[in-house]
């Protein structure tokens, strides 16, 4: 018995230790981040575009990576990349074709992990300023509400319009932010027609504000619009800052990609849980409805395809006609080794 007892023991010690040991390494792996405090822009941190990374932050998934993350928003895509450029943040939380254009200024940023496999961006008409829309042809000269100048909304919204044969300059863009304010300029008038994100578009689509005539907030409508798969939200960040902080950069990878590996069982509940009462708007239900109708487009593993970043460049071709294309090398826009890495971490 008191052999037993002894070798019951010593198991029992050398678990202790293993464990111990692993407990060791794991936080000495988070002790090798070289950037343990992160500063990340976005532009419309309420909506779906940006979910995985507002889980992330809520669930501590960030913090379980050895990380400090402060997360900067801005009213939409264009001055979150701004702040980045400037110095005020070390990583964006925003459109993938943003590194296209940048890489066209000789600017080089990649994208390290996709939130979203869809731009979740629709193209609203009011039904109070133009009851009687009948075709594209009749925004020529309205106002278009977007997030903001130079963002992706304002790219979804010039691709569409062009196919009507409307230019850039024959409407007025507004920025109207992402939340309570963009539900306010379709709303009041101040806007004839709107291209925004979820939660904000089905909000003002189940209220009857507005008439959708352009979706990619589906996998089959992003096909409609952009001819395939377009990449769409992602974190990305200085080509210099990921090769000076791998280990950092591995570390944003895992929370997102830990993120959107909760994304795919999360119900009703869990989702109520975790999102910050202001950015439902108001209104439960809708909330859910609209998370419901943007679901399939939120990113799996977080890799981002190749043949995506062909389809991105020829959409923001289209938007600057100024851009050349046969210059930019879009293998230096993005990369897949921490999405990689944290697809095997977390079986996503």
């Amino acid at each position: 018995m008191r052999q037993v007892s002894l070798s019951r023991r010593r198991f029992t010690s050398a678990l202790g230790l293993a464990a111990a040991c692993l407990a060791s390494r794991d936080l000495s792996a988070q002790a090798r981040v070289e950037k343990a405090k992160v500063v990340i822009a976005v532009g419309g941190k309420a909506a779906f575009y940006a979910l995985p990374l507002t889980i992330a932050e809520q669930l501590g998934f960030f913090k379980a990576e050895g990380l400090d993350v402060v997360i900067n928003d801005f009213a939409g895509g264009a001055q979150a990349l701004q702040s980045a450029l400037e110095g005020g943040a070390d990583v964006v939380s925003g459109a993938f074709e943003h590194t296209i254009a940048l890489q066209a200024k000789n600017q080089f940023f990649q994208a390290f992990v996709l939130q979203g496999r869809a731009p979740q961006i629709a193209l609203g008409v009011s039904r109070k300023t133009l009851p009687a829309y009948r075709g594209l042809a009749d925004l020529r000269g309205k106002k278009i509400g977007v997030s903001a100048p130079g963002s992706s909304t304002n790219m979804v919204a010039s691709l569409v319009l062009s196919r009507g044969g409307i230019k850039p300059g024959e409407v007025t863009f507004v920025g109207v932010g992402t939340g309570v304010s963009a539900l306010a300029a379709i709303r009041s008038g101040q806007v004839d027609a709107v291209c925004n994100s979820d939660p904000v578009m089905t909000m003002l689509e189940q209220k009857g504000d507005i008439r959708v005539i352009a979706d990619t907030r589906t996998l089959k409508g992003t096909v409609e619009v952009f001819g395939g798969a377009m990449p769409a939200g992602c974190l990305y960040a200085p080509t210099v800052f990921l090769e000076k902080n791998p280990n950092t950069a591995q570390a944003l990878a895992n929370a997102i990609v830990h993120s959107l590996k909760w994304l795919q069982t999360a119900g009703p509940s869990d989702l109520m849980k975790t999102v910050p009462e202001a950015y439902l708007l108001g209104d439960r239900g809708l909330y859910l409805a609209s998370f419901d109708k943007v679901r399939e487009a939120i990113a799996l593993d977080g890799l981002i395809p190749e043949d995506g970043a062909r389809v991105a460049l020829k959409a923001l071709g289209s938007f600057e006609p100024t851009l050349n294309a046969d210059k930019i090398d879009l293998a230096k826009t993005f990369t897949n080794e921490f999405s990689r890495k944290a697809k095997a971490k977390f079986k996503a």
